[in-house]
């Protein structure tokens, strides 16, 4: 029976890995040539992989959860389903923990060693059997182990908090059962501790949460950047009066002839580039002791998604678009981005980033760098307030629209002269919006 292997596919050149997210097909299962199989999920963006050929689906190689390397073979096909020939198909095998998927995944029957094992129907992975070797769990106590995973399987949580219990109340040779005032749990970040500190305990009212996969991501990125970057943050405010008329002004023309919104974000942008063309150093990155100052400026856009996480699609050579471009590329990327159908290289090669803190009512904010980048400036909402105006007949008290801009910068690249002096002209391209002008 011809079998066709479908792989995982290359996401992207910073990409090595994805999460399966979803399977959308079973063994057994028929499919179509490009018909979804498989939902995944990597540091950037979640993504459907299609089938290569049509078949019948013979084998799924990984579980939900798993973590795959970039052209591992995830299934196979079995091509010749006209034919009607019954097929033996191998059931899923049973989900390791990340670590495992990640570092090797032996084929059933094929002698490997360290190969999954059963104890009295109970089905145990090798992680889980080493933990037990490494730790002395006799395997009556890991057989009256009650599993948190399918079917009641013991998983890689549950023997390590039975170890850190055993240890922390005398070795004693019992599963330990919880009080029901405290939540017991080993989080990522005391994952690389010893096993006795591991366990944290909590008691009282309270609700435990488990990050969901991008909240972690964006986590480890936040966290990481910090860690990088010597983060600085500069201050100033923009008088955007004209700015604000000129949409209110141009918005429904502009929807008509353009069937696409104007919004602030791609006039902000505009604003940007122009300020990078004169500034080419906060456009860069670092790598060891070297400044990579990048030619092309692609703009990074935070984006809220509907679960409340944020998204970083990338507007690339934004400038090479005018404003009706601009414009198309925002709400696009935007929709995209909130409807789950951002591609992997949408999110890649942003070279400086600007987030909008004044969508949700913020003044102002102080962002932390999206690596590696070694600036992002934020934008905080647009208020009327009242304002000196300077003229030649003398100062006058005036209802202007007025917006706070900060810019964080990696102060190992970015010296604060600089990154005043960047923010400063951001501000001076948006005071300075010409009202009359066409789109």
């Amino acid at each position: 029976m011809p079998l066709v292997d479908l792989v995982m596919p290359k996401l992207g050149e910073s990409i090595m890995e994805a999460t399966i997210l979803k399977w959308h097909k079973q063994p057994g299962d028929a499919v179509q040539q490009d018909e979804t199989v498989l939902e995944i999920a990597t540091d950037k963006v979640d993504s459907e992989i299609p089938s290569t050929s049509s078949g019948i689906i013979d084998q799924i190689m990984f579980n939900v959860n798993d973590v795959v390397p970039i052209g591992s073979v995830i299934a196979k096909i079995r091509t010749d389903a006209a034919r009607n020939e019954p097929a033996h198909h191998a059931p899923a095998p049973q989900k390791p923990s990340v670590q495992e998927s990640t570092l090797h995944h032996p084929s059933p029957g094929n002698g490997q060693h360290g190969a999954a094992t059963k104890g009295q129907g109970r089905f145990y992975s090798p992680l889980v059997l080493n933990i037990v070797a490494s730790e002395g769990v006799s395997m009556s106590e890991l057989e009256q182990l009650p599993g948190s995973g399918n079917e009641g399987r013991v998983t890689k949580k549950d023997i390590l908090e039975y170890v850190a219990a055993r240890k922390g109340h005398g070795a004693a040779h019992q599963p330990i059962q919880k009080e029901p005032q405290e939540v017991s749990v080993i989080d990522d970040e005391t994952r690389d501790l010893p096993l006795a500190r591991q366990l944290t305990t909590y008691s009282g009212n309270v609700e435990i949460i488990e990050m969901d996969r991008m909240r972690k991501l964006i986590a480890e990125h936040m966290v990481r950047s910090k860690h990088t970057s010597a983060h600085v943050t500069s201050f100033t405010e923009a008088d955007v009066t004209n700015l604000v008329l000129w949409r209110d002004r141009v918005k429904k023309e502009f929807e008509k002839r353009e069937n696409t919104k104007i919004t602030f974000t791609p006039l902000f942008i505009e604003a940007v580039v122009r300020c990078i063309k004169k500034y080419p150093l906060v456009n860069s990155s670092v790598e060891g002791d070297r400044i990579i100052v990048k030619k092309d400026i692609n703009i990074g856009m935070a984006t809220a998604l509907q679960n409340g996480n944020l998204i970083v699609p990338v507007i690339r050579n934004a400038d090479q678009l005018n404003l009706v471009g601009l414009a198309k590329q925002v709400n696009g990327l935007a929709d995209n981005a909130r409807n789950n159908r951002l591609r992997p290289e949408d999110t890649q090669g942003g070279t400086f980033t600007l987030t909008n803190v004044g969508t949700f009512g913020s003044l102002m904010g102080t962002p932390i760098i999206n690596q590696p980048q070694v600036a992002i400036l934020a934008v905080g909402a647009i208020k009327k307030r009242p304002v000196v105006i300077e003229t030649s007949q003398g100062d006058s008290i005036a209802i202007r629209q007025m917006m706070y801009l900060s810019l964080s910068y990696d102060h190992r690249i970015v010296d604060g002269s600089l990154g005043a002096t960047f923010l400063t002209a951001v501000a001076n391209e948006l005071e300075n919006f010409n009202p009359q002008r066409d789109f």
